[in-house]
């Protein structure tokens, strides 16, 4: 298990860049533990099927899905919100600025529950996401 220090502030006071730092470590760490569920042993393989989930591509892919769905709570949106209009130093030369925004957002979004200990929503929208990614959602 992860030690958990306190806080000097609230999750909900972290800006969105900042919540995405956290969000993109535990969204990996979900990936990596996924992908070995699925029997994958091989490091390169892994890391491979790994861009599948942590691209920005795939999670703008997940939270689009997730909003047209009407799936978030008001405080989540917020949240999503302040993570898209972060503005970052860099964008990646080969991702959309749009696109890249948005997956700042969902990692924002996994970051703050994660920080604000939502263990059971964090797993409930990283396991839709998994299936939006993997095209398992019935209109996907």
């Amino acid at each position: 298990m992860i030690h958990k220090e306190k806080l000097p502030q609230a999750p909900y006071q972290y800006n969105g860049l900042a919540l995405a730092y956290m969000g993109d470590a535990v969204f990996e760490i979900y990936v990596r533990r996924h992908l070995l569920s699925k029997g994958g042993t091989k490091p390169h393989l892994l890391h491979i099927a790994a861009t599948k989930y942590v691209s920005a591509k795939a999670q703008a892919k997940i939270l689009y899905a997730l909003m047209d769905e009407d799936y978030l709570l008001e405080q989540e949106l917020e949240i999503v919100k302040r993570g898209r209009n972060a503005k970052s130093a860099t964008v990646p030369k080969n991702t959309d600025v749009t696109i890249y925004r948005m997956g700042t957002a969902f990692e924002s979004l996994i970051g703050f529950l994660y920080l604000d200990e939502q263990t059971e929503r964090l797993d409930d929208i990283v396991h839709k996401g998994f299936q939006i990614i993997e095209g398992n959602e019935g209109d996907q």
